[in-house]
């Protein structure tokens, strides 16, 4: 009774899996298909049963029937199987779908070959995930990037010239740039390609702790060195002990701890708080601001030879406004990074919105970049990315540049403005005003030439 049920049912069974089955017969021709292949293939059972395997121009069939002989014309009835072989169908439609391949000989009671069945697992959005991997550890590996820091402009060309020498040194370095420009990941890239890479990369914001958690965070504390300290703990700078201490904001350092900080520089050891006991540490500091050290200086903030200690190597990170080149460059690596997180199928970036992209001044740099990505594929439910998808403030800039003027923006006096605003919060000082803009000072003083622009510098009595 339960094999005459089993009979019965079998169809059911078998037009329920998910995987494409057929049968076919020692002459290749096919006599049974489910539903599940008819769905894979495009091709209805009727236009199936009859017709030989090779309808269905499998890429590995191609390869048995050239090398097979008369006798064994697949390979499966020479071999006796296949198992999980990958191979490509050809759909009726005339696309292709990737698949996974299992076959077996089908015997009667005698053991003589009646046929074959085989089962056929579309694995088409596995290759798709596969192909998105490999496109993002491309991305990754791009010519156009340095340690995961993306750009081909002669700006930040420079830059990777100089994290590539100063990796090499063990003199501090301080990293100086607008707020979103990257200067973690220029710290990064510095600790990656020295001689300290195998050693800790230790991080520490100077601006996101009290005085007194700070100093501990930095510098450790003993047991009873103040309420809550029911144990004692190492700090950072022990952490990091033959490698790198990555130290940002540190325009924001106390004046209290601006004082450890120089005997660590100069003496090279730490003391706990609590304690006066000295611990050695072999640590390269790198720090990083977006603030102007040299007005802190003179306004008393910042302590003059803590200044000197920590500038030895400067590194000055440009603005994304001035590597405008940079932009498309960037767009496409978040648009990538993106899309492979959020699994959106959004294909690209239209001209109109890169247009936009180009014409924004970037007041938050690289991560503002990043942060409209983000918003766009929210905001996104095409297939590509146009401007109504972007943030209102960026479409509003673009929409106010318009209005201005009828033609395209000049970026000569984009770039003559900059020069102005940055020589005016600068004094007329010339080093500085390149230091603000992310530029040389040769640079600065051929913009000056090239624009006209007369600034002396003020020099206060």
């Amino acid at each position: 009774m339960f094999e005459k049920d089993l009979d019965q049912y079998w169809k059911t069974v078998v037009n329920t899996i998910q995987d494409g089955i057929m049968i076919i017969d020692k002459g290749g021709a096919i006599v049974a298909a489910n539903h599940a292949l008819e769905k894979i293939t495009g091709y209805s059972r009727r236009e199936l049963i009859g017709k030989t395997c090779e309808v269905l121009n499998c890429n590995i069939c191609d390869k048995a029937r050239q090398n097979g002989g008369e006798d064994h014309w697949c390979e499966l009835f020479k071999t006796g199987g296949i198992a999980k072989r990958k191979c490509i169908f050809k759909r009726k439609d005339g696309s292709y779908v990737h698949a996974m391949k299992n076959a077996t000989l089908l015997r009667d009671s005698k053991g003589k070959v009646m046929g074959a069945v085989e089962s056929v697992t579309d694995i088409n959005e596995i290759i798709d995930k596969d192909n998105q991997i490999a496109q993002f550890r491309r991305e990754l590996r791009s010519e156009d990037g340095f340690h995961g820091i993306i750009g081909r402009s002669s700006a930040i060309q420079k830059t990777f010239d100089l994290i590539a020498n100063t990796a090499e040194s063990d003199a501090p370095v301080i990293i100086l740039g607008e707020s979103g420009t990257g200067k973690e990941l220029v710290a990064k890239a510095i600790h990656e390609h020295g001689e300290r890479r195998r050693k800790p990369f230790v991080k520490v914001n100077c601006a996101a702790l009290t005085e007194t958690l700070l100093e501990s965070e930095l510098f450790g504390h003993v047991k009873g060195a103040y309420t809550g300290a029911y144990k004692g703990r190492e700090g950072r700078f022990e952490m990091a002990h033959g490698g790198d201490i990555f130290l940002d904001e540190i325009g924001d350092l106390p004046l209290t701890t601006q004082v450890k900080l120089l005997r660590v520089l100069e003496d090279k050891v730490v003391e706990r708080v609590g304690d006066s006991r000295p611990i050695p540490v072999d640590v390269r500091i790198i720090s990083a601001t977006n603030k102007n050290l040299i007005e802190l200086v003179k306004k008393g903030l910042f302590r003059e030879d803590l200044f000197f200690r920590i500038n030895v190597i400067p590194i000055n990170i440009p603005p994304l406004r001035a590597r405008i080149e940079d932009i498309s460059l960037l767009a496409e690596s978040f648009f990538q990074r993106i899309r492979l997180k959020s699994g959106k199928d959004i294909k690209g970036i239209s001209n109109d919105t890169m247009e936009t992209l180009m014409m924004h001044y970037w007041p938050g740099n690289v991560r503002e970049l990043k942060s409209v990505f983000e918003y766009a594929f929210v905001s996104c439910h095409e297939s590509m990315i146009e401007p109504h998808h972007l943030p209102p403030n960026v479409i509003l800039e673009k929409s106010a540049i318009k209005m201005e003027t009828d033609t395209p923006v000049d970026r000569n006096e984009m770039k003559k403005k900059e020069l102005i605003d940055a020589l005016s919060k600068a004094n007329g000082n010339q080093s500085e005003a390149a230091r603000l803009l992310g530029v040389s000072r040769v640079t600065v003083w051929n913009r000056m030439k090239k624009y006209n622009v007369n600034f002396s510098r003020q020099i206060a009595v």
